[in-house]
C-alpha cells in the first residue's frame, strides 16, 4: 500500500477521533452519531486529493464540529 500524505493522515485521524467520541455517548444514540459522522465524511468523497485548500477547510470545520458534539450535554443527533 502506498504511503499516506500528511493531509490523508489528518483526515483519518479526525475520523478515528469521531469514532472514539461516539463511544462516550449513550448506547441508545451511538448509532445516530455513527451514521451522522459517516455521512459527513461520505459527502466530501468527491473532493480532489490535490485541492489542499478545501481539504484544510473541511478539516478545520470537522474539528469544530467534533468539539461541539463531544460536549457531554449533547446526547443525541438527528
Amino acid at each position: 500500500m502506498a504511503r499516506l500524505s500528511g493531509l490523508q493522515r489528518e483526515v483519518l485521524s479526525l475520523y478515528r477521533k469521531c469514532l472514539r467520541e461516539i463511544r462516550k455517548k449513550p448506547a441508545e444514540t451511538r448509532e445516530n452519531f455513527r451514521v451522522y459522522a459517516r455521512a459527513e465524511f461520505q459527502k466530501q468523497v468527491t473532493v480532489s486529493k490535490k485541492d489542499f485548500t478545501a481539504i484544510e477547510y473541511l478539516l478545520r470545520k470537522g474539528q469544530r464540529q467534533l468539539e461541539t458534539y463531544s460536549s457531554p450535554g449533547i446526547r443525541n443527533i438527528r
